[in-house]
């Protein structure tokens, strides 16, 4: 396995698949745990073609052992659906994944890396924390009068 340079998917590509089983099988720990049930629940390769031709998806490894999707916003680059295989964890997948994040948005002209975690995730609060994310606000999903997410963002320089 090559996880060191992380690569851009094609709408077309043969790992769709792959990428849909990698977020599917990283997410599962969620179920149960967040309220409302994570949007990863209605992801297909459908989508995520879709979402490698009008946004961008990354991806480390041969097999593929990591994922991120990438969206332009006003402003920002939004990361999302980021995902590292069980087995790979702790080898410093995200963080190379973010660091490749931060590169695209500064590519494209943006300032600020932003992402959403749920609430209920603490530890990921942590883990984006350590790499310099901040909370800049928090949202209720529709149908809840309570916060369920949490906005966190990086200003680049």
């Amino acid at each position: 396995m090559t996880a060191e340079i992380p690569r851009r998917i094609e709408p077309h590509s043969a790992e769709i698949g792959t990428i849909l089983s990698l977020i599917q099988t990283s997410f599962a720990y969620m179920d149960g745990r967040i309220d409302p049930p994570s949007s990863m629940l209605r992801l297909t390769k459908t989508a995520i073609s879709e979402q490698a031709a009008r946004g961008e998806v990354w991806v480390l490894g041969d097999p593929v052992v990591a994922v991120m999707f990438l969206t332009v916003k006003p402003g920002r680059l939004y990361l999302g659906k980021l995902a590292v295989k069980a087995a790979c964890r702790g080898k410093g997948l995200a963080r190379r994944l973010v660091n490749c994040a931060e590169a695209r948005a500064l590519a494209l002209g943006l300032p600020v890396l932003e992402l959403e975690t749920r609430v209920e995730l603490v530890e990921n609060h942590a883990a984006f924390a350590r790499m310099g994310f901040v909370k800049t606000g928090e949202k209720a999903h529709s149908g809840y009068d309570r916060s369920t997410s949490i906005t966190m963002q990086k200003r680049l320089s």
